[in-house]
């Protein structure tokens, strides 16, 4: 992959910004990342390469093609906060009074920027995801098109989903660039629900970038889930991470649908002392498909508990690697490190991978992994099929309860009913 040459987009990332109204200090911070991005080196994910794939095709930054989205009939619109996206133009915002009333923020990240500038200075890769952390955030934090903030105050708590549903055009060439930054503040709790979609078709290669940081300050409850479904010819990165401070709970549901190459870094930082991260991931690889996730828990903080679960489906000639990375640091005393990974191989020419790895740097502490690479198992489906059901769809079902644990956690039901389509529609290809 070639290094970013500075003199190429500098002019194009001055008019983004200027034509977003963005403060000084984000188009500063975007200038300097553009300059990194050219020096640092690209994440490294074990047993998957990843310096030939194109996960840094600019395009046009500033003439974006909308296509047509398809934007759910209000007869059935839910009464819950949403906000549906394109690249970079925001096509329906829903936010109650109530919830403004109370101090929360659920807008687009560039009005964000205009009218709540300092807040989202303090948290915008600060303490989740460095800016300088490897190529491919310096290159997000430049090239940054599109994305939310959510804010809950102090002691809201929000029982309605607040929704992201962001659509990629298929026929716009330019790198889809998506910032999702949510801060809960001491004791707020609140559930997100994330959707990534592609729409249409293309013979280029593009690419998307997608970075999540949560701020899970002391005493608050985060349940973050998301349905990712990018098509075939856009090769992704995604870095989802959270900062937990004292007693603090940020738990992962993530569905990782695509049908292009993944690259993805899953992350829960437990920096505060009896801080707790649940991470439920799963997918499916398919055709010629290439995913490599990485999924960690470090617990920085004394009574800290991470919990990793990881359940993928490879058919075809598709690859999966799961690395489960569980590491207690130094001063962890009483810190609980549990992961499990394991891949079901339903072809002959499927490979996967589940490596766990865990690092200890502390006594006094529990920490345990399971790991597995195989096929169905065949008890399942002989006691399915000899209730009468047809081999395809006990497999079927089988292959679907492996997935549950996501599915379950899917917190809007028409979306769980919608996951769970694709994951039929997978299965069947």
């Amino acid at each position: 992959m070639k290094p970013i040459e500075l003199k190429d987009y500098l002019d194009d990332i001055t008019l983004f910004s200027s034509s977003q109204e963005e403060p000084q200090w984000m188009l500063d911070l975007r200038l300097n990342a553009l300059e990194k991005a050219a020096e640092l080196d690209l994440p490294k994910i074990e047993r998957v390469k990843i310096h030939r794939w194109p996960l840094m095709n600019v395009g046009s930054l500033n003439e974006e093609v909308l296509g047509n989205p398809v934007l759910p009939s209000f007869d059935e619109m839910e009464d819950n906060p949403m906000i549906i996206q394109g690249r970079t133009t925001t096509m329906y915002e829903q936010m109650p009074v109530e919830l403004s009333e109370q101090g929360v923020i659920f807008t687009d990240i560039f009005t964000a920027l205009r009218e709540h500038g300092d807040l989202v200075k303090e948290y915008f890769m600060t303490k989740a995801v460095p800016v300088e952390e490897d190529r491919l955030t310096a290159f997000h934090a430049a090239m940054m098109n599109g994305g939310v903030f959510l804010y809950a105050p102090k002691n809201v708590v929000v029982k309605d989903a607040f929704e992201s549903l962001f659509f990629q055009n298929m026929g716009d060439n330019s790198a889809w660039v998506k910032h999702v930054l949510i801060v809960a503040e001491e004791n707020s709790e609140i559930t997100y629900l994330e959707r990534l979609h592609s729409e249409g078709e293309t013979s280029e290669k593009l690419s998307a970038n997608v970075v999540v940081e949560v701020i899970a300050k002391r005493g608050s409850k985060v349940k973050f889930a998301a349905i990712d479904r990018l098509g075939k010819e856009i090769s992704t990165y995604m870095n989802r991470r959270a900062y937990i401070m004292r007693d603090a709970s940020v738990d992962w549901a993530l569905g990782i649908m695509n049908d292009g190459d993944v690259v993805a870094d899953f992350d829960s930082d437990l920096v505060g002392e009896g801080s707790h991260s649940e991470v439920k991931v799963v997918a499916i690889s398919s055709g010629r498909q290439t995913q490599g996730i990485d999924t960690r828990v470090t617990n920085k903080a004394s009574h800290s508990v991470g919990n990793i679960l990881q359940h993928g489906v490879i058919l075809d000639r598709g690859t999966l690697t799961f690395n489960g990375i569980g590491h207690i640091l130094k001063g962890a005393k009483g810190a609980d490190a549990q992961q499990e990974s394991r891949v079901l191989m339903l072809s002959d020419k499927a490979r996967g991978d589940a490596n766990p790895i865990l690092l200890i740097d502390e006594f006094e502490v529990t920490a345990g992994h399971a790991a597995s690479a195989g096929r169905l198992d065949p008890e399942e489906l002989y006691y399915l099929m000899s209730r009468g059901l047809p081999q395809k769809e006990a497999e079927r079902l089988v292959t679907r309860g492996f997935l549950g644990s996501v599915i379950t956690a899917i917190p809007v039901k028409a979306v769980r009913e919608e996951f769970v389509e694709v994951i039929d529609r997978k299965l069947a290809e």
